[in-house]
């Protein structure tokens, strides 16, 4: 059986032979760096195990915990088993069933084989009694393979090739972010096409790597979460059911337009993109950013490695599909839930946005633009379009079983009514209009060192929302409903963005060409500049302003004069 020697990639048998040629050239070198890799090793096992048995005594202390009366902050544990499932294994959906199984054991009152028992049967099977859920997946699905086919077609590479190809450091790093932009229906393929694409037209305009990433991370789940057609939207519309469902309204809210109105509140991902926009404009950069961007201007050019992409292809093989994707979604909502004889205004068309059949749009759409980008996709090496599509249906399993993990830990807090708890702890002890800022704040340190944006919303939407469910009845639910859900979600998306342990951080430096702790400590200072905007002027202000706008402005200029600022404070310096 051919194994995997040390995670590196190379098969045991040639690992073997090559520490063996390496002794007999270089023996010292290679006892070395025979011990280095094998306290390595060691480490990691250790690390491994020892993270792996804090999580096995946390799960345990459920029995104890369900036997003895320790008071209604049992009721939590769920939350913190699962949080240090995520934070400690570095795996979301194993952290959630850890903490829904934690949760379903106090429910059977220290039961543990009733406990898996009523998991299974009481909390996830009944999640697919919902049409929501199983639009959810199919759409998430689907999706996963549409974005595959655009990204193997080729075209999206020809187009924005053609952008940056006139060497101008400026345009390139515009390509380079408007390619982020138009990839909104994933935040990972985003990342990966546009690192890919314009890595060797970034090296020859003597644009630094790390600045590469920063712009193909910044621009990848930033755009997907405010992308009302993105891999994400379904398991964010799953998240605002579920958490509605802990207060018995699951039927009553409609998800798509709670979504809508929340997509103005989401102020850091807009913060994040407005300040791609004024670093690419004014060419600010601050704090190690700058180090690479002076070498790469005053080094040698590097060596291009030919990382372009796929095969060339039309643009409009690209373009179509997603036209068709937008506009018939846009469409179909319309058309599903307008009522007869009703004309075209705003109000007419938010009316039926939030009364058509949502799940049978979404899944509906996405099939008819996928087989679209199938059938224009050129015929490649290495298989056809139903192979790409499988592959990207494939990419997307794990979101699905995120989805489910948060399914089950939602219901199985549902029950213990935690919720509730939390309600009568915030109680007179955090105002409506501080509460956004609170819930971004945790999100955005959840997320951060968790490094799963799916896994921080799963966390955090099904505990806030019923929060401010009881906060908003008394008149305030217009505004601070919609915040809630947007600071749930910017919360996600600055770990997402970066955590040196998210996914997307990884994939960005690893497109680009460059070490992920490079990236995460170039990129960190811009994050944290459009976080701490976002919490001051976006999620600190607009629930007592009664609105998102004031926010948006207020943000916008304050960015716009820190930019102003520090890019000719740079060039007098």
């Amino acid at each position: 059986m051919r194994g995997v020697a040390s995670g590196i990639g190379m098969p045991e048998t040639a690992f073997r032979r090559y520490g063996r040629d390496r002794f007999r050239e270089q023996p010292l070198l290679a006892l070395s760096g025979r011990f280095r890799l094998g306290v390595r090793l060691m480490k990691a096992n250790l690390c491994g195990r020892w993270r792996g048995t804090v999580v096995l005594v946390l799960v345990a202390a459920s029995l104890p915990l369900a036997w003895s009366d320790v008071g209604s902050a049992v009721r939590l544990w769920p939350v913190v088993v699962g949080l240090s499932g995520v934070f400690l294994l570095r795996r979301a959906f194993t952290g959630l069933v850890l903490g829904a199984f934690a949760g379903a054991v106090l429910l059977a009152g220290g039961d543990p084989l009733t406990g898996f028992r009523d998991l299974i049967g009481a909390h996830l099977l009944p999640a697919f009694e919902s049409r929501w859920n199983i639009g959810a997946i199919l759409f998430t699905l689907i999706l996963g393979g549409f974005a595959a086919l655009l990204e193997k077609g080729g075209a999206l590479h020809a187009f924005f090739a053609r952008v940056g190809a006139t060497g101008s450091p400026r345009r390139v790093q515009a390509g380079a972010a408007g390619l982020g932009i138009v990839c909104f229906f994933d935040g990972l393929a985003s990342a990966l096409l546009a690192g890919r694409l314009f890595r060797p037209l970034a090296d020859r305009a003597r644009v630094s790597r790390v600045k590469l990433a920063y712009i193909v991370d910044s621009t990848g789940s930033a755009v997907a979460c405010v992308a009302f057609i993105s891999t994400w939207i379904a398991f964010q519309l799953s998240m605002i059911r579920q958490g509605y469902a802990m207060m018995d309204r699951g039927e009553t809210v409609n998800p798509f337009a709670l979504y809508f109105s929340s997509i103005p509140f989401n102020f850091y991902s807009w913060f994040t993109l407005l300040l791609v926009g004024l670093v690419v404009w004014r060419r600010w950069d601050i704090g190690p950013m700058r180090a690479f961007e002076r070498a790469a201007r005053e080094g040698p050019v590097p060596e291009l490695d030919g990382s372009g992409g796929e095969t060339a292809a039309p643009p409009w093989r690209a373009f179509l599909p997603l036209t068709l994707l937008i506009g018939g979604i846009l469409v179909g909502l319309y058309l599903s839930g307008r009522e007869p004889g009703a004309g075209l205004t705003l109000g007419g068309i938010a009316l039926a946005f939030g009364e058509a059949d949502a799940p049978l749009v979404l899944v509906g759409c996405s099939v008819a633009a996928a087989l679209l980008a199938g059938v224009l996709m050129p015929p490649r090496p290495g298989g056809g379009a139903a192979a790409v599509f499988q592959g990207g249906v494939l990419n997307m399993a794990p979101p699905i079983f995120i989805l489910m993990g948060a399914w089950m830990l939602g219901s199985v807090l549902a029950d213990l009514e935690a919720a509730q708890l939390l309600s009568q702890w915030a109680d007179g002890r955090v105002s409506p209009a501080m509460f956004p800022a609170t819930v971004f704040l945790i999100g955005a340190l959840t997320s951060f060192c968790t490094g799963t944006s799916w896994g921080t919303m799963g966390l955090l939407m099904p505990l806030v929302l019923p929060v401010g469910i009881e906060m908003g009845d008394g008149g305030a639910s217009a505004v601070l409903m919609p915040a809630l859900v947007a600071a749930v979600f910017s919360g996600a998306v600055f770990g997402d963005h970066c955590s040196p342990v998210s996914d997307t951080t990884i994939v960005s430096s690893a497109a680009t060409g460059i070490e992920p702790r490079d990236h995460v400590r170039t990129q960190l200072p811009y994050a944290l500049l459009a976080g701490g905007v976002a919490l001051v002027l976006g999620f600190g202000l607009a629930v007592a302003v009664e609105g998102p706008w004031i926010s948006l402005v207020a943000g916008a200029v304050a960015l716009g004069a820190v930019v102003s600022v520090g890019s000719r404070a740079e060039a007098g310096g």
